[in-house]
């Protein structure tokens, strides 16, 4: 593995001030830029520590924060115990899917909160409507989007 270049770590660092914005820590951004990039694609936590010049700590504090979304994944190579980090294939269309379903559970909450203000004013209401109906739009949107996607992939695989 040779060493990133500094437009590499540039790049690296775009990704990790974009998730920033979403509220990723920082790290966690650049372990996803890096993964985005690396050859090999799969890398080890010191692998990634020494690309991005920090502890191994940090990187497996944030594997721990990045797999649950589903969109970096761990994984074994025969033979060895050691564990590499990669995006996963499917990654990013996993990781919507998650903001889908929350997206359908925070509606549930808003729906939750407008029956609590039922006999609030109009105006009282309206910012939680708001909410509401964005939510709802989302919940009944988002799985064609992915479907649409899914499909456009599996064209692009033939």
């Amino acid at each position: 593995m040779s060493e990133p270049t500094e437009d590499e770590l540039a790049f690296v660092d775009d990704v990790a001030g974009f998730f920033a914005r979403e509220g990723l820590p920082l790290i966690s951004g650049r372990v996803i830029g890096w993964l985005l990039i690396s050859d090999p694609p799969e890398q080890s936590a010191a692998q990634i520590a020494e690309a991005l010049r920090v502890s191994r700590s940090s990187i497996s504090t944030a594997a721990r924060l990045l797999t649950p979304s589903g969109l970096v994944e761990g994984v074994r190579r025969r033979g060895e115990r050691q564990e590499y980090l990669r995006i996963a294939a499917d990654g990013w269309s996993r990781m919507l899917e998650r903001r889908y379903a929350q997206a359908a559970g925070f509606r549930e909450v808003t729906e939750r909160g407008l029956r609590a203000l039922e006999d609030a004013t109009p105006q009282r209401r309206e910012r939680l409507a708001n909410v509401n109906r964005l939510y709802g739009f989302l919940e009944a949107e988002l799985p064609a989007v992915l479907r649409r996607w899914r499909d456009e992939q599996e064209d692009h695989n033939r």
